[in-house]
């Protein structure tokens, strides 16, 4: 039997091990261990965790069990010395030796400490292991109240800040560069974290170069290069790491000119008996920090001991994705491309702090890289884009806007990745082995497929996705899904939904309280404020912080950072007046105007702080908002009807106005939109809309469930020749039982697919009352149609909503970035560079 020795039991040295026991030849090989730190390997990724729980076993990756169960001898507490490659033997700092046939070094890294005067002093600590974690949290408690710096404002440094904030302490980040992340980061994504940063307490000190640390025995401050001084009372240095090579010079392994361990694409040192794998080795000329490429490394060398031919990848994906402080933040690709390798496109919301950067090929068809700051949503999609060169879509920006015409993802769906897009890349787990362990192996909820796939077990950036692509598999069997909302409820939202009828819950936080876990996320936010909305008829006003983007301002944004105004024209009807009101604000305001294809006129080109200004001269003049922003009714189109038309079998413009106003502000799952014809032929397209009327000879028909946009929909026929009371009420009905039980961001037509039993079901619910509950629906609807209030007449009328609307949280200056040209006489954004 040969025997393998393991330096180093860290994750990557960990790795090893369970790759190494998990193919069928282990048998055949002794495996022992070797760890310095008195625990079994533990998640470092995760270490900050240990300041909320305390608890070290929550990190460790296997317990010693594991080890004893699959035949590892393991030593912990025994620091290997030196090794002697010519009688292959090592040996250990307790005098003991060992002989081996394979060596593979896994020894990692150790914090580098810059050599700064007074950098030994009492105080000062790195961030590395959980030793170093209970020291510092030990000495924090002597500082209670106190000022503590983290010297480094890469990932580790970031993260070093959160706990020092955790702790009670005043946190201060010290960056030697000119920006937080630099591997990462451009100026302005730097800049957006920054600020984020800020407004949680944090503060950040960039270009400093400290050249001593100050105190007598005890640290009292930093003195930076420019002479510039900061007090503090512990410092915290995360400021790079540097490979544990000293044991390549006890057996003369080729080292690289700043440390590391040279290695090959097989993982074999100079010595060809000797493998490095993890932050020690130096591959391509580059030490990697991430434990993807880690994990990688311990494959290669598992297979080449084995006796098969895997060989590392020619080069190395940096791409990463965390939560800092709270804060998403997310790079892929090349995330520093120049104008002449790249059209770049930028989105940034100073307001929310959102930074996003997407960097496409010249000729439009690739995406090389991006950066995400502050919603990282679209990561993992935006990173199988990149990394499979998928086909974009016409208009690029979609990536990071999203789909602004509420028809679906502009990333697409998961099911679209090809079967060798790799998912889980700390694992390398792919879409196909994903969707093979759900169809073929009957794993069924994402913990069975972690388990037998090892997916989102690394840094668990793939979750959401893996989540997706179980639950697409699922649906591919035909088998009944449970959907959640998100990770922080186990509800759907029609369970959501009677849980806040039910328990008259009456915010989101006391909702969180109740039956949720964590601290709430951008997509069940959003959700909870349509429940309450359509529960209560409460205005977008009222819980602002959990509206999504559009609601929170009542306005559709733009590609430029600028907002649309859109104010309600009901059926299509416009007086001259008011058509020359519109005319002179828009003229004021210097707004692009267009007739849209839903019979209203879009105010584009305002300025965030213009928007309470504007809706008040309209409101002035008795315009109300048209909602174009909200999940709700947008528009009701209409004919001219019999009023002009010699064809028209009845008077479809009156009606288009007398719903449109019945069912303004009702807020619902997706949007809405109606069309009421005066005959067969149709000019209001009703039968492409969520409901639609038509005159016949003997009444309206009565059509539900259509849409245009991407995937446009025919509406279905519901009722026939029914009088027009008839047809609202019909209408109520449909509309309430949607509202109450469709998924979010469900389009009617959408809806009715996943109905079971179709539109048969749902005319016997809706016409034939089959569930008792259609004297319930008739009320709410009204209950809706009676309470309706103008939310940006609300808006403009108190001061505390109208103070919202600023370009930056602490300043009421505006947001001068804002650019236009000119064309055909208006205004339009400049176009993207």
């Amino acid at each position: 039997m040969k025997t393998i020795l393991v330096i180093g039991n860290g994750m990557v040295g960990y790795k090893f091990c369970e790759k190494f026991v998990a193919q069928p030849k282990h048998e055949e090989f002794q495996l022992i261990v070797f760890g310095e730190e008195p625990r079994v390997a533990y998640d470092r990724v995760h270490l900050s965790e240990f300041f909320e729980n305390g608890d070290a076993e929550k990190l460790t990756l296997a317990p010693r069990t594991w080890y004893e169960k699959n035949n590892i001898t393991l030593y912990t507490n025994e620091r290997v010395t030196n090794i002697h490659s010519t009688n292959k033997t090592v040996t250990t700092l307790s005098g003991k030796t060992f002989a081996y046939d394979y060596l593979v070094l896994a020894t990692g890294s150790v914090p580098f400490v810059p050599p700064i005067k007074g950098v030994l002093k009492k105080g000062v600590f790195v961030y590395r292991t959980i030793e170093d974690l209970e020291q510092t949290m030990k000495f924090a408690e002597s500082i209670k109240g106190g000022k503590a710096a983290v010297l480094g404002g890469g990932l580790l440094g970031l993260e070093a800040a959160k706990a020092v904030k955790d702790m009670g302490l005043e946190p201060h980040v010290v960056e030697f560069a000119p920006r937080l992340m630099p591997r990462q980061l451009d100026d302005d994504g730097s800049l957006a974290l920054q600020t984020k940063m800020n407004e949680l307490g944090i503060s950040v000190h960039l270009n400093k170069a400290t050249q001593q640390i100050l105190g007598n025995g005890s640290i009292q401050g930093m003195e930076f290069l420019d002479n510039e001084q900061l007090a503090v009372d512990m410092l915290i240095i995360s400021a790079g790491i540097r490979p544990r090579d000293e044991l390549a010079k006890t057996c003369g392994l080729e080292q690289g000119p700043k440390g590391g361990i040279v290695v090959d694409n097989t993982m074999r040192t100079s010595d060809p008996d000797i493998f490095a794998i993890g932050e020690v080795a130096l591959y391509n000329k580059m030490i990697y920090g991430l434990v993807a490429p880690g994990y990688e490394m311990a494959q290669v060398a598992v297979d080449q001991i084995l006796g098969e031919n895997t060989q590392m990848s020619a080069s190395i994906d940096m791409s990463t994705k965390l939560k800092l402080i709270g804060v998403d933040v997310a790079s892929f690709g090349n995330p520093f491309t120049t104008d002449d390798e790249a059209h770049t496109i930028v989105f940034e919301n100073k307001l929310q702090g959102i930074y996003k950067r997407i960097n496409i090929s010249k000729d439009g068809k690739l995406l090389l890289g991006g950066i995400l700051v502050g919603d990282a949503d679209d990561y993992n999609m935006l990173l199988q884009l990149y990394q499979n060169k998928m086909t974009l879509p016409e208009n690029p920006e979609d990536l990071i806007l999203g789909a602004r015409g509420g028809e679906g993802s502009a990333v697409g769906n998961v099911m679209d990745l090809p079967d060798e897009a790799v998912v889980c890349s700390c694992e390398s787990v792919t879409k196909g082995a994903i969707c093979c362990s759900v169809i073929d192996n009957g794993n069924e909820s994402l913990k069975s497929v972690a388990k037998a796939t090892k997916a989102t077990t690394g840094c668990g950036g793939c979750k959401p996705m893996v989540s997706d692509l179980v639950t697409e598999s699922l649906k591919s069997l035909g088998k009944t899904v449970k959907v959640r909302i998100c990770e922080h409820f186990d509800y759907s939202r029609q369970e959501l939904y009677d849980i806040v009828k039910v328990r008259n819950i009456q915010n989101y936080d006391e909702l969180l309280d109740a039956v949720g876990q964590g601290h709430g996320c951008e997509i069940c936010k959003p959700v909870a404020a349509g429940i309450f909305a359509s529960l209560y008829n409460e205005t977008a006003n009222m819980q602002q912080t959990i509206q999504d983007s559009n609601d929170r301002f009542l306005a559709n944004i733009q590609r430029n950072g600028t907002y649309s105004v859109v104010p309600r024209v009901a059926g299509g009807e416009i007086t001259p007046k008011q058509l020359m009101a519109m005319g002179r604000i828009a003229q004021k305001y210097d707004l692009y105007t267009k007739i849209t294809g839903g019979q209203r006129i879009d105010m584009f080109g305002a300025k965030l702080h213009e928007l309470p200004k504007i809706w008040e001269e309209l409101i002035a003049e008795g315009f109300e908002t048209g909602q174009a922003y909200g999940k709700s009714l947008r528009t009701v189109k209409s004919c001219v009807g019999s009023t002009w038309c010699r064809y028209g079998m009845d008077e479809s413009v009156s009606f288009a106005i007398e719903i449109e106003n019945r069912y303004k502000g009702i807020r619902s799952p997706h949007k809405m939109k109606g069309g009421v014809s005066g005959c067969i032929r149709e000019c209001a397209e009703a039968r492409c809309k969520d409901f639609g009327f038509i005159a016949v000879e003997g009444g309206w028909n009565v059509y539900v469930c259509g849409n245009g946009g991407a995937n446009p929909k025919h509406a279905e026929l519901f009722a026939e020749k029914v009088d027009k009371e008839t047809a609202i009420k019909y209408v109520d009905r449909f509309l309430m039982y949607y509202i109450k039980t469709a998924a979010p961001l469900t389009r009617t037509a959408a809806w009715l697919e996943k109905l079971e039993g179709g539109i048969a079901y749902l005319q016997n619910v809706v016409i034939h009352d089959s569930l008792g509950i259609a004297e319930e629906l008739d009320a709410e609807m009204q209950r809706y149609a009676d309470t309706y209030r103008c939310e940006w007449k609300e808006a403009v009328e108190n001061p505390e909503i109208r103070s919202r609307y600023t370009h930056f949280v602490n300043s009421n200056e505006e947001d001068n970035n804002i650019e236009f040209v000119s064309l055909r006489e208006q205004k339009m954004p400049k176009a993207w560079t």
